[in-house]
């Protein structure tokens, strides 16, 4: 990641952070937890994204695009065979599709690595970029918002605050790599 060395290592925490807890809840019973497939996505997407955090150019840019790509479109799939449970519907899919996506972009766009024929630019495209921002940022603020609840169980949540609040941080993780892109 481009920017500050100490913002990059509290992504790389925040993101490793939440991806951990998202592995520790596919533990529970399935009886007891509807949102598995979003746990296993939102496990790879945290812990691919620290790890792409940490290596920063010592790993080839195609590598992360296409394990990227991968969950892209294993989140797509889900998406449109609606293949979940009520806290894994094709809705929330859609949006590790996006988020996949626009890993797959970072990637592609990393400040500091050499221009490819057939890639996207250095430094991205401005106006994709912008249109991201405003995606993962509303999106935080939306996930945060369902947090402040009055009875503090994250409303109507399936699963209570804890995959919010992991949701939360992995928003505002976006949020800050793209905005240091």
């Amino acid at each position: 990641m481009h920017g500050p060395v100490l913002l990059s290592w509290l992504l790389a925490l925040l993101t490793a952070a939440t991806g951990t807890i998202c592995l520790a809840r596919l533990r529970r019973p399935v009886a007891r937890h509807p949102g598995r497939g979003s746990d296993a996505a939102e496990a790879a997407m945290g812990l691919g994204t620290a790890a792409m955090i940490v290596s920063g150019d010592r790993l080839p840019a195609p590598l992360w695009v296409a394990l990227f790509a991968l969950l892209g479109a294993v989140s797509l799939a889900a998406a449109v065979g609606h293949r979940g449970g009520p806290g894994d519907g094709p809705g929330h899919r859609l949006h590790h599709a996006v988020g996949a996506a626009a890993m797959a972009y970072m990637a592609l766009a990393r400040p500091g690595r050499a221009a490819h024929p057939g890639m996207v630019m250095t430094m991205g495209w401005p106006a994709l970029t912008g249109a991201l921002l405003l995606y993962f940022g509303g999106y935080a603020l939306w996930t945060g918002s369902r947090l402040l609840t009055a009875d503090g169980t994250g409303g109507a949540a399936p699963g209570g605050p804890v995959p919010q609040a992991c949701r939360l941080a992995m928003g505002v993780g976006m949020f800050a790599m793209l905005l240091a892109m």
